[in-house]
């Protein structure tokens, strides 16, 4: 497992503690991919009703803070597959 995964495991776990309604898998280029749903945050590469995909250096800026995953989405460092909406709930959670 990558650390890059574990950490965005850890990341996003206490970012979103209340779950997800919905399935959303984050693609970090490279390094993985990580489940995010009601039962909560993991390592895997499973079906979801989004995927949302990038690399490590613009996860890491949307984790952080630094970068707006809209911003990042429309600059084309994010790119989303699926359900929008639910994108955007996600995109909410971090921001």
């Amino acid at each position: 497992m990558s650390d890059v995964i574990d950490g965005a495991v850890a990341a996003l776990q206490s970012k979103l503690s209340g779950g997800f309604d919905g399935s959303a898998k984050f693609v970090i280029t490279g390094e993985g991919a990580l489940m995010i749903d009601g039962a909560g945050v993991r390592a895997g590469d499973e079906e979801a009703d989004v995927t949302l995909t990038a690399d490590a250096d613009t996860f890491k800026a949307i984790l952080d803070g630094e970068l707006n995953p809209t911003a990042a989405f429309m600059g084309g460092r994010l790119s989303v597959d699926g359900n929008m909406g639910l994108a955007m709930q996600l995109g909410s959670a971090l921001a």
